[in-house]
């Protein structure tokens, strides 16, 4: 039998506006940032430009048991989310709309907030920060 843990984390990529993404969920989600880890703190061997010393190395957003984790990508490297979507499963409607007015803010929403044959409320959107997420509120328990 094996008895090796497996933990599946989401870590997002952005192009230079990682800190303010994570402030921003850590408001919406109601969650915690509990390290935040700019390029400046690399150690001398490996330079950094100036322009990119405060952009982020590594977050880590604790929301409830659930980690959220992200980072700034050099340009070079970035590359807009495609294919996959943040999903955030919930059994209160009201809180389901919440979440999914605040991520839309500014966004593009691309299945707005609704009544589904297996959810109370499911939406997907992209936020301002061209992150896909989906919504999905289930059967109140």
């Amino acid at each position: 039998m094996n008895t090796t843990k497996l933990q599946l984390n989401t870590y997002l990529s952005f192009n230079g506006q990682c800190e303010a993404a994570f402030k921003f969920y850590e408001q919406t989600l109601r969650g915690k940032i509990e390290n935040m880890m700019t390029f400046e703190s690399m150690p001398a061997e490996f330079p950094v430009p100036d322009a990119w010393r405060k952009k982020i190395l590594h977050v880590t957003l604790r929301v409830g048991s659930q980690e959220l984790m992200g980072s700034d990508a050099p340009p070079e490297r970035y590359q807009k989310p495609a294919g996959c979507f943040v999903n955030i499963g919930l059994t209160d409607p009201a809180e389901a709309e919440r979440i999914f007015n605040a991520l839309a803010e500014n966004g593009t929403v691309t299945m707005p907030l609704q009544k589904t044959f297996w959810a109370v409320r499911f939406g997907m959107l992209v936020d301002r920060f061209d992150i896909p997420w989906m919504i999905n509120c289930g059967q109140p328990a």
